[in-house]
């Protein structure tokens, strides 16, 4: 795993929620404590987050946007084509990077080594260097309370942010309901 940042997805209950952090690092400094690192893509019906440098987010984003276009929205298939043509491309296979993409279906954790990782309970997953700790602080809660995907998300993250420095707690969410 890469210093790079913390974002959490969650399906519950008919919605799909998810989040980040706002913290840019560069070695040990802060460069930013503001920035968005999650999108809404496909006329806002999927939602996706990104760990790694912003340069290759952008650049992530984009080409995964085009294939939800040529597969009209399923995720599922986008996300097969997605992950052979980043695992083809030599340059972006070499990025230290990873995504989470999900609909109210399916969640995706994604790789440039060609990883497609659905979770296990199929319902979070997460990424980055605070990853380990919102991850574990979701399944808590989901086990131990009544909280809504999105109020589990941020609460989640917000614990990740206490013991991640990595991670901070400008938090921001997305949801489909």
């Amino acid at each position: 795993m890469f210093d790079a940042t913390t974002i959490l997805a969650c399906k519950k209950n008919g919605e799909a929620v998810i989040g980040g952090d706002g913290q840019v690092t560069f070695g040990n400094a802060i460069l930013k404590g503001n920035a968005t690192k999650i999108r809404k893509l496909y006329n806002d019906k999927i939602l996706a987050g990104f760990a790694g440098s912003t340069a290759d987010a952008f650049n992530l984003f984009d080409m995964f946007e085009g294939f939800l276009e040529n597969q009209k929205g399923d995720l599922l298939k986008s996300v097969i084509d997605f992950s052979k043509a980043w695992r083809k491309d030599k340059y972006l296979r070499k990025l230290e990077a990873m995504m989470i993409v999900l609909n109210k279906k399916h969640i995706f954790i994604l790789s440039g080594t060609g990883d497609v990782v659905e979770p296990e309970d199929g319902q979070i997953a997460a990424i980055g260097s605070g990853g380990n700790f919102a991850i574990s602080a979701a399944r808590a809660l989901s086990k131990h309370s009544d909280l809504n995907a999105k109020d589990l998300v941020t609460e989640s993250l917000m614990i990740a942010g206490e013991l991640c420095i990595y991670t901070n707690q400008n938090i921001k969410t997305y949801e489909l309901k």
